[in-house]
């Protein structure tokens, strides 16, 4: 019986490192962020209704999706976000579950990697939570660093989730990224060995 693990956590906790982790010890990753992509690219029918409900405006050139553009508009209005989730989300998880099913056939676990698991009300998919947690000074400092953005438009994109410490009181068990990627290592080793997917 395959283990179906939801990663999740806030904007810049660390859940990239985290997946790279999963898949050092050989357990797949299913990224709801790259499928996310894959739904919006031209010719995709998510596109287009993107397109229908936001203007012509919101592509570039080339006819993809101007992201940065969207980004701007959707962080700062729930109901727009809500609007858009509402497209790509049902998108997102009907791909997200057709591989999660084809995986289980071959690995112990596998791992769905969903930012907004709990927001989008995707718990459904998945049998245990792991959230990768990081204080909120070391996620602002790692937002505005990667992203390039003033402490206000890092706040913004941080406060548009649920948050870390919501998320982790929800969880089965939480990674805690504030210390070095071995430490980070050394926990997820534990967990997987308690959960019976890895030998000590």
């Amino acid at each position: 019986m395959s283990l179906v693990i939801g990663l999740t956590g806030g904007i810049a906790s660390g859940k990239s490192t985290v997946s790279d982790l999963f898949r050092q010890y050989n357990i797949p990753v299913v990224d709801a962020d790259v499928v996310a992509r894959e739904v919006v690219e031209p010719g995709e029918p998510a596109l287009a209704e993107i397109v229908r409900s936001f203007g012509e405006d919101i592509l570039l050139p080339d006819g993809t999706l101007d992201r940065p553009k969207l980004g701007s508009i959707i962080f700062r209005d729930e109901k727009k976000r809500e609007q858009l989730n509402n497209i790509v989300h049902p998108v997102v998880r009907e791909r997200m579950t057709a591989e999660r099913d084809r995986l289980k056939k071959t690995y112990p676990a596998v791992v769905l990697d969903i930012p907004l698991l709990f927001e989008g009300k995707q718990l459904q998919l998945v049998d245990k939570v792991v959230v990768v947690h990081v204080d909120s000074s070391v996620q602002l400092e790692r937002l505005m660093q990667r992203n390039e953005l003033t402490e206000q438009a890092a706040l913004d994109r941080i406060n548009s989730q649920m948050s870390l410490e919501q998320k982790a009181s929800k969880a089965d068990t939480v990674i805690d990224n504030n210390g070095t990627r071995e430490e980070t290592r050394e926990q997820l080793e534990q967990l997987l060995t308690s959960w019976e997917i890895i030998d000590k």
